[in-house]
């Protein structure tokens, strides 16, 4: 890895990785850092390219960015984690624990999706508009390529087919909201393919983490237990 991820550290015990989702960072997950302190050793990541990490010159690809956290896992001598992923984060995780299983004891992946298509139109049309508009902006612009690259992951990946889930054993916790921008049976996908996992919807929509807490935060302590 030719840069050093950003992360904030709290509390004590087994290590939790946090990883947030496309265009956000660490912060994301605010109502979630004191709360699982108290019984972890809670860590909060900048994805490459994301808050206070750079972008350095590596693809900018959920791959890379599963070999970012195993490099980052290796540095900080962390052999054995839990790992919570939202949204892109949750495809970083979810990629993560098929290549390095050994790391990880238990899995939470909120709004995550196997591929583009598992978004809902109406949330994936307006993003393909953008990052079209940005591909040819960013012809001339430099935040509109910057933009563009974020937007890509969103439009061409990830690409995990659902049979590839039946060799993973790890205990994994799938989470979304009602009213979530994956489509519900795609979430339900997840979980079936997944031969030790726990589905759980919960009211809210795809930032139940952020806007209900009060619900996520105690299903995640109790899964992790």
């Amino acid at each position: 890895m030719n840069i050093a991820l950003n992360y904030v550290e709290t509390g004590e015990g087994f290590p939790l990785v946090l990883l947030h989702g496309n265009g956000e960072e660490h912060t994301y997950f605010k109502r979630q850092m004191e709360p699982f302190s108290p019984k972890y050793r809670v860590i909060a990541l900048d994805t490459r390219g994301h808050g206070e990490s750079s972008r350095g010159s590596a693809p900018f690809t959920l791959d890379q960015f599963a070999g970012d956290l195993k490099e980052f896992l290796d540095r900080k001598g962390i052999t054995r984690c839990h790992l919570l992923g939202f949204s892109d984060g949750g495809n970083i995780a979810l990629l993560f624990a098929m290549k390095y299983p050994q790391y990880v004891e238990k899995l939470v992946l909120n709004g995550a999706n196997l591929r583009p298509s598992g978004v809902k139109l109406s949330t994936q049309l307006p993003i393909v508009a953008g990052w079209c508009a940005c591909g040819v902006c960013g012809l001339f612009s430099r935040q509109a390529k910057a933009n563009w690259e974020m937007l890509n992951l969103m439009v061409t990946q990830p690409h995990i087919k659902p049979q590839e889930l039946g060799k993973l054993t790890i205990p994994t916790l799938v989470i979304a909201g009602e009213n979530d921008m994956i489509l519900e049976k795609h979430t339900r996908l997840i979980a079936a393919s997944l031969p030790n996992s726990k589905l759980v919807i919960l009211p809210g929509d795809h930032f139940v983490a952020r806007r209900n807490w009060e619900a996520f935060n105690p299903v995640v302590l109790e899964f992790l237990e």
